[in-house]
């Protein structure tokens, strides 16, 4: 499969984005940090000559000399839900702590409208890219239960699971309507890391029973107001791309590649797949002979639409600020060199 690219076209960020994931014609690739940089990162950069601060009005994105995007994670936790004592420690043991907890859940302003606004101004300028996250049908039972207590709940307390996330479709349906009489988001991404470097954290079976009942009932509702709905899972999420196609999701990120994910072969089993991502992060701090073999094994792919390469999450500490501005040197190179004939 070859899609036809043109050059000779000049293009805002917003078009760019939009006739990629359309496998129509662009300019170039978008050039894109889809995750926030590493805290540990940025420490190290900060040391090595990054401003600690930009000039207002100016983010990293700017200074980097990436598209502009913006993100607006909606989360079902409200600014007064409790937080665990311990990372992926739980909140809840059962329906009588759900209850308990449930009126600092589902927040009535679930995102500021103000800002929002002022994004939508320069979305429509093609200035932006738009995209909000929502926490997924397994993420956020997780977030509740905590982590080894949840993969629990799906024996011990089922029916108690499928409240939770019928609450949660609730909540998202509402968030939604207010949210695209604003704007309409240019695309969405579900946290629901539900994969690790071995394949899934659940079968099928309870996939079907459990998580793809409301991705059937809320994809729909978001192919509506045409936002795509992408998938966000680390780790090796090949055999759980087809679960979610079936419920009508458009993409996945990030892609890792230390997880065994070729995005090569995930456009040879899915042609429609739209992908973010897919950059083996481990090569960036073993210079440019490196990191040109990275682009070039992707260039296939980049070369077909549908697809914006970026790294396969967070950029490492163990990457300078001058190897990262190598990367981005040559992710500029590349974005044009997929374009031309």
């Amino acid at each position: 499969m070859h899609f036809a690219f043109k050059t000779g076209l000049t293009m805002d960020n917003r078009k760019r984005f939009q006739h990629i994931f359309n496998f129509q014609p662009v300019d170039r690739l978008p050039r894109l940090e889809w995750a926030a940089w590493w805290d540990k990162t940025l420490d190290r950069w900060h040391g090595e000559g990054l401003p600690r601060e930009l000039p207002a009005g100016e983010n990293l994105f700017h200074y980097f000399a990436l598209d502009d995007h913006s993100q607006c994670w909606i989360s079902p936790g409200g600014p007064s839900c409790p937080v665990p004592a311990n990372y992926g420690g739980p909140l809840i043991a059962d329906r009588a702590d759900y209850l308990a907890i449930k009126e600092h859940l589902y927040p009535e302003a679930a995102f500021d409208a103000a800002g929002i606004e002022v994004r939508a101004a320069e979305q429509c300028t093609g200035k932006t890219i738009l995209w909000i996250t929502l926490e997924g049908f397994f993420w956020w039972p997780r977030r509740l239960f905590g982590i080894e207590p949840h993969m629990y709940a799906f024996y011990d307390q089922p029916e108690l699971m499928k409240e939770i996330n019928e609450d949660l479709l609730e909540f998202y349906f509402k968030v939604l309507e207010e949210f695209c009489a604003v704007c309409i988001p240019d695309f969405m991404t579900f946290a629901e890391d539900m994969t690790y470097n071995h394949g899934p954290m659940l079968s099928e079976s309870l996939f079907d029973e459990f998580i793809a009942p409301y991705y059937a009932r809320i994809v729909p509702v978001l192919k509506d107001h045409g936002i795509l709905p992408f998938i966000d899972s680390d780790g090796d999420i090949r055999e759980i791309v087809p679960w979610f196609e079936k419920l009508g999701t458009d993409g996945f990120l990030p892609l890792e590649r230390q997880a065994g994910v070729d995005i090569a072969e995930l456009r040879r089993d899915h042609p429609q797949l739209r992908m973010i991502g897919g950059f083996d992060k481990r090569v960036m701090h073993l210079g440019e002979e490196h990191m040109r073999m990275e682009f070039e094994r992707l260039l296939p792919v980049m070369r077909q639409g549908g697809y914006i390469p970026s790294v396969d999450h967070q950029t490492p500490p163990e990457v300078s600020l001058n190897q990262y501005r190598l990367y981005l040197r040559l992710l500029e190179e590349y974005s044009i060199k997929a374009v031309k004939p």
